[in-house]
């Protein structure tokens, strides 16, 4: 059984954060411009969810932390490192249960929303309810905590945790009784707009109202979809505000 205590968790903290996510559409200043994240075969569509990004690192054994995306706040058994934060509580219960790795480390990584987390948890709640949706779920490899750290950053940014395929994600969700977030179907990737007006309509189309919703009280306006392959090698974001303040800034030119 591998233990947190035994661990450089400056490390482990660095090595299990998500890592950056492009834009669909290169973005500059806050304006989208022309070129696009290049994708193949078939792309899955999901809402992207807006809240805070979270995640439950799980040890073999299963002793376990919770983290925000930038720090661990909490470990099993009550060892408290940062309890104010409000993905505490939401995932406290589900962390005790998820399953374990028989080696290395897994991470699930979650959307907290609701409540007062963000400045569109009024689209999602009128009640100050608090949802969750697991997003991905990644391996790491115990032996990169030994390297220095900004190896552990440089190796995170470019691809060093092995995430699950869309069907491996949706088998270990439905094991462990977890909602996902969203998904729209799959499409083609020859069918992904890549001009900013198709793209805007297109997010219009497949996304009118969050599908997340937490009450009837919620407001219901979506943040936008994560495109991903299948395989999980290639994904990106794609936000209705960006693509509104893009061609906003460009018809005013």
């Amino acid at each position: 059984m591998t233990k947190l205590d035994a661990l450089d968790l400056a490390a482990l903290n660095s090595a299990t954060k998500y890592p950056s996510i492009p834009t669909y559409h290169e973005i500059d200043r806050g304006t989208l411009l022309d070129r696009t994240v290049a994708f193949h075969g078939d792309v899955v569509l999901t809402e992207k969810v807006d809240g805070t990004n979270a995640r439950i690192v799980v040890l073999p054994g299963g002793d376990y932390a919770i983290g925000s995306r930038e720090d661990l706040l909490h470990a099993r058994g009550d060892r408290i490192i940062n309890p104010k934060d409000p993905v505490v509580p939401a995932l406290r219960s589900l962390a005790d249960r998820l399953t374990a790795p028989t080696t290395g480390i897994r991470v699930y990584f979650f959307e907290v929303f609701g409540d007062k987390i963000s400045k569109a948890s009024k689209q999602y709640t009128g009640t100050r309810a608090v949802g969750y949706r697991l997003f991905d779920v990644a391996a790491v490899d115990a032996a990169v905590l030994e390297v220095p750290r900004p190896v552990i950053s440089t190796w995170r940014e470019n691809g060093g945790q092995q995430f699950l395929t869309e069907d491996d994600l949706a088998l270990t969700a439905e094991e462990n009784g977890i909602e996902v977030t969203p998904r729209l179907g799959r499409i083609p990737a020859e069918q992904l707009p890549t001009d900013l007006d198709g793209m805007q309509k297109f997010l219009a189309t497949r996304l009118p109202d969050t599908l997340v919703a937490l009450d009837e009280g919620a407001g219901g306006r979506p943040e936008g979809l994560v495109l991903r392959t299948t395989d999980r090698s290639v994904i990106a974001k794609a936000r209705v505000e960006d693509y509104a303040r893009t061609l906003q800034r460009l018809s005013a030119r």
